[in-house]
């Protein structure tokens, strides 16, 4: 349930104050962890069937706890940012309950319903075995067209549902270890995904664009204005202006200064950041002369910037920048280095080409064997770095390998490291087109490698003069982001 609760916040990039509804929820399990990952600062209202049931126990007291024999019952005429559900939609009564769900949204208001999967082999099976032996599961379950027809009948916008979770009975403990670690892997298998256990369910109450809370999340008081935000931009006219905005609105107490680096983009992304700078004297743009290269516009950038930390982004990155408390959170309890995880346990990975979950995967185990460490997705250019970590870096890849780069290096120099979960949600049609090319950029990855254990082995190759501290085994740190602190995790 923890699990679940975390890939509803990723997904929905909960903001503090938004209103959750959790419908049939029992005796409180999943509740619990949804107020534990919303930090206790989202009202939470949950709805049990059972008729004269008590309030669970120990539920937090941001949880209002209702019954209800019908709805919408006590919760008639009130409205939530969100409704939750695990286990609800079942063909004989899912038509009233998406109905009611969609009257009990708020404009733009999104749904999530977790539901055992009715296209998974081993469920029918098991469901046919049961029948024989006169047990039958009283569950009706819908198939994908009847579901996306009744959703979109009832009036919702950006339908989708996408397999999720892999652990389920009947397993014993070591697969259920090994398939908590592979499911971000097996949900974006072709094939594969099939088996999931569950499918999550989403869709969206028009209109699809609201406004979102413009709530400051400052929290720690070291990092006022210590931050220097290095963003690499081509051709980004539709997204620098939207992500510096919402940064500025979020994120304001931490902000040293921003710098967008214009890699010779063709578009009009240049105008939008001189718009940006004449507005405010933090952002202090660079325009860079070719040759191209995201490499090179983030190490432009990291040498311009002169905040106490040096956070690194993709210009896409808007919808997720309520997750980045976690990564300030992390600096201020001491990190060197926090990287956004998109393979981490507690991950969300959306719509994202299983060609590049392969590499990626392949990459980081080859790593981990040469490096003689352990982690899981260090690659990812969303990354807080500390800035006597930065002044050591030695970037030579022009490219997207640069993320290895700025991932591997402070891991081979000794700095403690943390990566955090995120969400990866890969670019919709609105957000424009990436230029990462896996074949064309994959063979830096390989060189970034190939030198590093060249350093480590030989003292050789192009990061020879990276210095390496002698306790680096011991001094790097991964810590899962829902592990208690001391608690020692890997992949």
């Amino acid at each position: 349930m923890l699990w679940r609760a975390h890939t509803f916040r990723h997904m929905v990039h909960l903001m503090p104050g938004q209103t959750i509804l959790e419908l049939a929820c029992g005796e409180g399990t999943f509740t619990r962890q949804l107020a534990r990952v919303s930090r206790g600062e989202n009202p939470i209202t949950a709805v049990t069937f059972v008729p004269d049931a008590p309030r669970p126990a120990d539920l937090p007291p941001q949880v209002s706890f209702l019954t209800a024999s019908s709805l919408p019952g006590p919760l008639r005429d009130r409205q939530f940012d969100f409704v939750v559900a695990v286990g609800l939609l079942d063909r004989r009564s899912c038509a009233p309950l998406l109905q009611y769900a969609y009257d009990a949204l708020k404009p733009g208001g999104e749904v999530l319903f977790y539901e055992s999967n009715p296209w998974n082999v081993v469920l029918k099976a098991r469901r046919l075995l049961s029948g024989l032996i006169g047990r039958h599961d009283p569950r009706s379950l819908l198939d994908r067209r009847q579901l996306y027809a009744l959703l979109s009948e009832v009036g919702f916008i950006r339908v989708f549902a996408v397999f999720n979770d892999f652990v389920y009975a009947p397993l014993n403990a070591w697969l259920v270890w090994l398939l908590r670690n592979l499911s971000i892997v097996l949900e974006n298998t072709p094939g594969v995904q099939t088996l999931a256990g569950s499918i999550l369910v989403y869709a969206q109450k028009p209109p699809r664009a609201v406004e979102r809370p413009k709530i400051p999340l400052f929290a720690h008081e070291q990092l006022r204005q210590a931050v220097s935000i290095v963003i690499p931009c081509h051709n980004e006219e539709a997204n620098i202006g939207p992500l510096v905005t919402r940064l500025r609105d979020l994120f304001g107490g931490y902000i040293h200064e921003i710098i967008p680096v214009d890699d010779n983009s063709t578009d009009a992304t240049a105008a939008v950041i001189r718009r940006l700078a004449a507005e405010d004297p933090r952002v202090k743009p660079i325009f860079r002369s070719p040759p191209n290269g995201v490499g090179r516009a983030i190490a432009d950038g990291y040498r311009a910037a002169t905040g106490q930390y040096v956070l690194s982004m993709d210009s896409d990155f808007q919808h997720l920048l309520p997750e980045l408390r976690d990564l300030f959170d992390a600096a201020a309890k001491g990190y060197d280095v926090v990287v956004g995880s998109r393979f981490s346990r507690h991950s969300v990975l959306l719509n994202y080409p299983w060609q590049k979950i392969v590499a990626n995967r392949g990459f980081h185990a080859l790593a981990q064997v040469v490096l003689r460490r352990r982690f899981r997705d260090l690659t990812n250019n969303l990354k807080l770095v500390r800035r006597e970590v930065v002044e050591k870096l030695q970037l030579r890849q022009p490219g997207f390998a640069v993320n290895a780069e700025t991932g591997l290096q402070p891991l081979v120099m000794g700095y403690t490291v943390k990566e955090i979960p995120i969400s990866w949600i890969n670019r919709t049609p609105d957000m424009g087109a990436s230029s990462f090319r896996l074949v064309r950029v994959g063979s830096g990855y390989w060189c970034v490698l190939w030198q590093l254990w060249l350093r480590c082995a030989l003292r050789r190759g192009t990061y020879r003069a990276l210095p390496v501290g002698a306790g680096a085994r011991d001094t790097y740190r991964y810590y899962d982001a829902a592990s208690s602190p001391g608690r020692r995790s890997g992949s």
